[in-house]
């Protein structure tokens, strides 16, 4: 009887090992799904650097910014054309000033002291605006004369001329070495061959014309009759 008490042992022994193993399978099944969480857990991560790489498409609003950037300079290229604006510089303007016309200025001739047979022109800007004087076109013309007086003296440059501001001219009715001539009390002025006249009386006059020029506009009378 004591020899059949073993094999009970044994299998006694045998069944709690086989219920320590599963024990350990179970506890091994837990760890693995123990290590597993951190996995899942890292999933967000991933999650997140999948927005993180959402980022750069963010981005594409400023490539398409430049792109609208691009299409605006191109634009701006193909608005130039109020640029096209800028001859009117060639029309006769400086810096939006119009060119004067006669009209905008009042005239004054006087005789002259010295030099002799010279009177000065003295031209001041009426209106209320500057203008742009034209200092070479000066066109006199002398009553009893073919044509109207010759360039004499350098020329000068074109400016503004401020409202109330003059400019003046020296004009030569005839020369000291010349006799005779017709006599005259006025002239007529324009500031370009293409404007109308202005007939202007000479103060101190009449004076004797047998020969015609003038000069060209300067700031100060000592200049305009130097020539």
């Amino acid at each position: 009887m004591a020899y059949a008490a073993r094999p009970r042992r044994t299998t006694m022994v045998l069944a709690a090992l086989s219920l320590g193993v599963m024990a350990l399978t179970a506890c091994n099944g837990d760890g693995d799904k123990d290590s597993a969480a951190p996995s899942a857990g890292s999933s967000p991560s991933a999650g997140g650097a999948g927005k993180g790489s959402a980022a750069p498409s963010t981005s594409a609003p400023s490539d398409g910014g430049k792109a609208d950037g691009d299409s605006a300079d191109s634009g701006g290229s193909g608005g130039s054309t109020p640029q096209a604006s800028a001859p009117a510089a060639d029309d006769g303007q400086d810096g939006g000033v119009g060119m004067c016309e006669t009209t905008d200025l009042s005239y004054n001739v006087t005789v002259a002291s010295k030099p002799v047979n010279h009177a000065l022109l003295k031209a001041t800007n009426k209106s209320s605006d500057s203008c742009l004087l034209p200092a070479n076109e000066l066109v006199i013309t002398i009553p009893g004369l073919d044509g109207a007086a010759e360039h004499a003296g350098p020329e000068g440059k074109d400016w503004i001329l401020k409202s109330g501001e003059s400019a003046y001219a020296g004009i030569l009715f005839s020369r000291a070495d010349t006799e005779g001539g017709k006599t005259a009390d006025k002239v007529e002025i324009a500031l370009t061959p293409a404007e109308s006249p202005a007939t202007v009386p000479i103060n101190d006059g009449p004076v004797t014309v047998n020969d015609g020029q003038v000069t060209s506009f300067f700031g100060t009378a000592e200049d305009a009759l130097t020539y």
